[in-house]
């Protein structure tokens, strides 16, 4: 088996060794996974706004990083995303997840990204997650 600690070092969202990457990081703290990223001009849909797809790809890690950062490799099996509002690029957002629940092969996620800013809530998911190696 791959060691977890190389297993993502080409994921989109935080693979360190993907040159095209958003090389986000993420790390626990208490119960949540938690990271924060800035969009850049190139991660727009609408000039200026940032792309539904980054949003989904940062809030979709977050919640598999909760699994991952724990020794449990995942992908996703479902997903409801719900976004409040657009984001505009260059502004920070903070990112966190939690678990709901938890059976042996399947998470319940949810996770959220807010503005630092002013702590607006700009999208929010759940998500379940198929286990495919336990620890």
């Amino acid at each position: 088996m791959t060691d977890l600690r190389d297993d993502a070092n080409q994921c989109f969202v935080c693979g360190p060794d993907n040159p095209i990457g958003l090389k986000l990081t993420f790390v626990l703290e208490g119960e949540h996974c938690v990271s924060s990223f800035t969009p850049e001009a190139h991660h727009c849909g609408y000039q200026g706004i940032t792309h539904g797809g980054i949003i989904f790809s940062a809030l979709d890690d977050v919640m598999a990083n909760w699994l991952y950062l724990q020794g449990q490799r995942a992908v996703t099996g479902r997903c409801d995303l719900r976004y409040k509002t657009s984001l505009p690029t260059g502004t920070a957002v903070n990112l966190r997840s939690w678990c709901i629940k938890s059976r042996r092969n399947v998470a319940s996620m949810a996770a959220e990204m807010r503005r630092v800013d002013n702590d607006e809530l700009i999208a929010e998911c759940e998500a379940n997650f198929m286990i495919v190696d336990a620890p």
